[in-house]
């Protein structure tokens, strides 16, 4: 078993310190500014179980990666944390963690269209079931709980339209219920938000976004304040083996050390293209937080620093028009993932959310969903201007 990789979440440094030296300090050898990569399998042992600085076994352990983990926790707010190969290889760790055969889940009724596969599609032949219901309607959360209920797992905002979990509000229901909260924070990341501050129990990541931010790199993390669940996550992540190699977290933690620059960018770029579509004809309606008519405007406002780099917009033309959209535009790249520093487009009914179709979680066929890059702000403007036209 791994050592524990606590924050450093009480040392009352700001977002930004710790992103950049939170895990690791220049070491004692030759004062690497940067955490080395170890790019080692196994460990020497001085003699029989006798771990030299706790490592056995890469699979088990690795310094590189154990840097990573102290410093997502940190940005989270969290005691610990832990990495993974994917968002996925997280969400599969701790859905195992909580449920056994013949428990029920309360996910979103817009979920993560791989998300909802893997519950729908795997977890329900355990013989988990599991209620979708919107985020942001507290009273239907509540409802949905039944004695048989463990958990309850939200995104906010949603992947792909947007809505808004009341995370204070839908934690304070779980505490009642004596069952566990889980908020994945992908879409917000640890910058624009921190949900183990607002009562959620867990926080996942697929790091392969935000925190990673280059599109370069796949992984997925786990943070919590519990030290039950943590040894639970940690026992899956050495028994399942779904771990981050060193070069998957270092460049992980390269990523998470301008995580704020980006986010400020991301966001400043998204505001500024909401502006544009509100008024165009080709758009029927434009999904964003930041929008004083969004639903969920009022409980963002309250747990959100920004409204994030993500939009969703509804073509007046339909399917037809959405996916003329998604093939026109030349900076917006045409591809799948999110919240990297380029620029994305997608169609979520034909790509990410393919697996929702014919479901409860079915997203409309005339959904665009937009991951804002981090460039010129001009540029940006006019190709959706040009991609609309």
């Amino acid at each position: 078993m791994s050592e524990r990789n606590e924050g450093t979440n009480n040392t009352g440094h700001g977002f930004t310190t710790r992103a950049i030296h939170a895990g690791y300090e220049p070491n004692a050898e030759n004062g690497a500014v940067n955490v080395p990569i170890y790019a080692s399998s196994t460990f020497a042992q001085d003699g029989v179980g006798g771990m030299r600085g706790g490592y056995e076994y890469a699979r088990t352990g690795n310094p590189t990666r154990a840097a990573l983990e102290a410093n997502l926790a940190s940005l989270e707010n969290g005691r610990y944390g832990r990495g993974f190969s994917s968002g996925m290889a997280a969400t599969d760790t701790a859905l195992r963690t909580l449920l056994k055969p013949g428990d029920h889940l309360v996910i979103p009724d817009d979920a993560y269209g791989g998300t909802f596969r893997l519950i729908d599609k795997v977890f329900t032949q355990w013989g988990v079931t599991y209620t979708p219901v919107a985020v942001n309607d507290v009273d239907a959360v509540r409802a949905a709980i039944t004695t048989d209920t463990k958990a309850v797992w939200i995104e906010t905002p949603t992947n792909p339209l947007l809505n808004i979990g009341d995370i204070s509000a839908i934690a304070e229901i779980t505490r009642s219920a004596g069952i566990r909260l889980v908020v994945d924070n992908t879409f917000a990341s640890p910058y624009l938000q921190q949900p183990l501050s607002l009562g959620a129990d867990i926080v996942l990541h697929s790091t392969t976004k935000y925190i990673g931010g280059h599109s370069d790199v796949v992984g997925g993390a786990l943070v919590t304040d519990d030290e039950e669940l943590d040894s639970g996550f940690a026992f899956l992540q050495n028994g399942a083996g779904g771990v981050p190699g060193p070069f998957d977290a270092y460049l992980t933690m390269r990523g998470a050390k301008t995580l704020a620059l980006r986010m400020d960018r991301h966001c400043d770029n998204a505001e500024t293209i909401v502006d544009l579509l509100l008024g165009h004809a080709a758009v029927s309606q434009v999904l964003y937080p930041g929008l004083p008519d969004h639903p969920g405007h009022e409980a963002a406002q309250r747990q959100m620093r920004r409204y994030g780099g993500m939009i969703s917009v509804r073509l007046a033309g339909g399917r037809a028009a959405a996916l003329d959209f998604c093939s026109r535009t030349r900076i917006f790249t045409l591809a799948e993932s999110l919240g990297g520093i380029e620029s994305l487009i997608e169609h979520p009914g034909a790509m990410t959310h393919a697996s929702t179709a014919g479901s409860a979680l079915e997203v409309p066929d005339d959904l665009v969903r937009l991951s804002v890059g981090i460039e010129d702000q001009r540029d940006l403007l006019a190709d959706i201007e040009q991609a609309l036209a």
